[in-house]
């Protein structure tokens, strides 16, 4: 386990890294004692701090949670971050390609809490999917940026979540739907770049229903003592590869019935 000054020290890396669109090596190559634990305390210090400077808390991203993920990144276990409000676009952004690293675009659906979500309860009864049903208001397109202050090759689940789960921004747009309205599983996207299809999915392939994502963030989340509240936004986590992006480049996202997504990096 690392004391609290190492998590701080981590913590200051990590910040100067955001700041510097930079990136620190490996934490399990200098930490190699490091736990799971050790890297949520080192994402909530960093969460605190960004509270602590004014910005303000919007929900949180699962990832990982799909086995072409799981293969693309060798981790086989979900993980989750943060989402700050800046963090938040609706379709059509024009974003600074610069303000990132190691710059990735996912597909994904975005789950908004009509109420709060306290994940596993005292008879210690999981959560299923039904109550992350009932809970949600509606669902609605989006893509993740993915944003890497820690080396990517040769990452651990430890430098992962560390990172925040290499959260950067997300893009909004589509048809929201109620989450009764449309069986989920079967939601299908065609991920663009510059007008050629690269990336193609459908949403079971996030642990066979994306909200089982979500369930599983409100159980991890009680464990830490926490809760989903009402009206945060939901990261499921992506049903595709993570696609590279570029300056200039275009991503477009085609949801079928439920829309489509669109950002423009610069």
């Amino acid at each position: 386990m690392l004391t609290e000054t190492q998590i701080g020290q981590i913590a200051d890396e990590l910040a100067a890294a955001e700041r510097d669109r930079s990136m620190v090596p490996l934490l399990t190559a200098r930490h190699p004692e490091m736990t799971v634990e050790d890297s949520y305390a080192v994402q909530n210090e960093w969460r605190r701090r960004g509270i602590e400077a004014g910005r303000r808390p919007a929900g949180h991203k699962i990832g990982l949670t799909s086995k072409v993920m799981q293969v693309a990144t060798g981790i086989t276990e979900p993980d989750y971050g943060t989402i700050f409000a800046d963090m938040v676009h609706e379709t059509g952004a024009v974003l600074e390609h610069g303000s990132f690293t190691g710059v990735r675009v996912e597909v994904e659906l975005a789950f908004v809490l009509g109420r709060e979500l306290s994940g596993r309860d005292l008879t210690g009864r999981e959560t299923t999917i039904f109550d992350v049903l009932d809970a949600t208001d509606y669902v609605v397109p989006a893509l993740e940026v993915l944003s890497s202050r820690i080396e990517m090759e040769g990452r651990s689940i430890v430098d992962t979540i560390s990172d925040n789960a290499a959260m950067g921004a997300m893009v909004h747009g589509g048809r929201p739907v109620r989450p009764h309205d449309v069986d989920l599983r079967w939601v299908s996207a065609l991920l663009y770049r510059n007008e050629t299809i690269e990336e193609s999915g459908v949403a079971a392939a996030v642990l066979g229903h994306p909200a089982r994502g979500v369930a599983w963030l409100a159980d991890r989340l009680a464990g830490h003592g926490d809760r989903l509240e009402a009206g945060e936004i939901i990261l499921a986590g992506s049903f595709t590869r993570p696609m590279w992006v570029h300056p200039g480049d275009t991503v477009h996202c085609d949801y079928g019935e439920l829309g489509a997504v669109t950002c423009r990096f610069i």
